[in-house]
């Protein structure tokens, strides 16, 4: 009886879990047959008939007695092909073909010719190995560059499971991959520009501060006005991705298998826009089997863009009320509780009623009032108290259509601005949007202007005690945009007209 351990991982939420995989031969009156236990999926089931065919087609062979595969922890569920290349190594070192892997840690889907296919996750595969000191991973090739960016382990990427076999045998002939550079930033006509959008200043103004605090915004405006093309501009006046950050984000879209093949670090910021037929996972996250993130997760440290609001269906956009508050998701199973990273700028664009022309000076409006409030109360008011800034967004006159676009401000002039803000913020080590409450005290302490602005715009509009607090962190943004170590009355006003249209509308 040989006995062989291999060591692989398993990939939960957006973090990876060793998991030791033992491999058995004994005799049996069943010959060549493949046993796996250790709560195995439907996919790591089925990786013995690939296993079979890639160890025979690449030479090696398979044993002739019975193979039992153990994968421990036995008590979580094993997911993925991920396991191919692991177990199909654990039966070559149980037939005394390899030897020498207890500082390996090896992922990798087999093909039934032996070549490794690229699967989801390396990235956390290999943050796993650098926590648990494995000192050397083997991925697949167009996975390689991924785990790369990943500081003290060595990373080979492989195409066969022949080559690997001869890796074990002779290292010393493999060099491992190296880290991608960060990418040469792209030409100014790939990136869209604030410069193409004509008019619009207050629009504009409204997301420059959004984008200084990380704030949510509300567009309404009626069909052609720009609501679209305001949002697709705002990831170019964000700040870049840290490292940290980029590792995060990279994370989340290498689980859900949207990471493009030989790449490193994600490094520009997500934009994400589903459409309204989404589903609730599909927004969320979950799904069957293993919860997958969902668009909240895709868009983490980026933007989420919810065209046609009042089209989505209420009890999904009601899920948004967890990740807008916490920035995280977390999907509770009968088996597994996982926590999906969620911390994106909500922009929202919405008609202000269902033909799109009420209140339009040129357009009459075939709307009465109860299709109206019908179409507007299908966004809940507690929804509405985690979105900052509610923007009115008219149609463009002709006149300012036809201003050349060298007259408008671009994109990398409003970003100084608010990497500018953000330095304060970053000193202070939040965000304005995510301030807790005791520092939002201490930070916007008000003058008697002020109180009596903030007073004044609380009791006529109505507003709720989130509202209220959302109000002083739009304006303490207002005061990082204007240098200000104080927030005045001015910044309180412009704050409150920010928040003056959910009363308008929906009154």
């Amino acid at each position: 009886m040989a006995l062989f351990k291999t060591r692989s991982a398993a990939v939960y939420g957006i973090d990876a879990h060793l998991i030791d995989v033992e491999v058995d031969l004994y005799p049996s009156g069943s010959a060549r047959d493949i046993i796996t236990v250790g709560m195995p999926d439907t996919a790591v089931k089925e990786s013995r008939e690939r296993i079979k065919s890639a160890l025979m087609n690449s030479g090696f062979g398979f044993p002739s007695k019975s193979v039992t595969i153990n994968l421990a922890p036995a008590n979580v569920r094993k997911e993925g092909a991920g396991f191919d290349l692991p177990m199909a190594l654990g039966i070559l070192g149980a037939m005394g073909a390899v030897r020498g892997l207890d500082q390996h840690l090896l992922v990798g889907e087999l093909s039934l010719d032996g070549t490794v296919r690229p699967v989801r996750g390396v990235l956390s595969v290999a943050v796993c190995a650098q926590t648990e000191g494995i000192p050397t991973v083997i991925v697949p090739a167009e996975n390689a560059a991924e785990a790369a960016v990943v500081k003290g382990i060595r990373v080979f990427g492989m195409r066969h499971l022949a080559e690997v076999v001869h890796f074990l045998s002779r290292p010393d002939e493999f060099a491992p991959a190296q880290p991608e550079p960060a990418p040469v930033p792209p030409d100014d006509f790939s990136v869209p520009d604030f410069r193409d959008v004509r008019g619009q200043s207050s629009a504009k103004r409204a997301l420059e501060v959004a984008a200084a605090g990380g704030h949510n915004i509300l567009l309404i405006g009626p069909p052609g006005s720009g609501k679209t093309m305001l949002a697709k501009r705002l990831p170019g006046i964000l700040p870049e991705l840290s490292f940290a950050e980029a590792i995060e984000t990279t994370k989340i879209h290498s689980i859900a298998g949207m990471l493009p093949s030989h790449t490193g670090l994600l490094r520009v910021r997500p934009f994400r826009s589903p459409h309204h037929t989404v589903s609730d996972a599909g927004l969320i996250g979950g799904g069957i089997g293993m919860p997958r993130p969902g668009e909240v997760s895709l868009a983490h440290h980026g933007v989420l863009f919810l065209d046609e609001l009042p089209e989505f269906p209420r009890n999904v956009l009601e899920m948004l009320r967890q990740p807008l508050e916490d920035g995280s998701v977390t999907i509770a199973r009968s088996s597994l509780t996982l926590c999906f990273p969620a911390r994106f700028m909500l922009v929202a664009a919405i008609n202000p009623c269902p033909c799109g022309y009420f209140g339009d000076p040129t357009r009459e409006c075939r709307c009465t009032g109860g299709i109206i409030q019908r179409y507007l109360s299908k966004i809940s008011g507690p929804l509405l108290d985690r979105i900052d800034l509610h923007l009115e967004v008219p149609a463009v006159a002709f006149k300012e259509l036809r201003t050349p676009g060298g007259e408008a401000e671009s994109s990398a002039a409003i970003r100084e601005r608010v990497i500018r803000a953000r330095q304060h913020q970053a000193r202070r080590g939040f965000t304005n949007a995510h301030l807790p409450t005791q520092a939002l005290r201490k930070l916007c302490v008000l003058d008697d202007a002020g109180e009596r602005t903030l007073e004044t715009a609380v009791r006529k509009l109505g507003l709720s005690a989130r509202a209220h607090d959302r109000i002083l962190k739009v304006a303490r943004t207002l005061a990082d945009l204007a240098d200000s170590e104080r927030v005045q009355a001015k910044h309180v006003a412009e704050a409150v007209q920010y928040r003056s249209l959910d009363r308008n509308y929906w009154s």
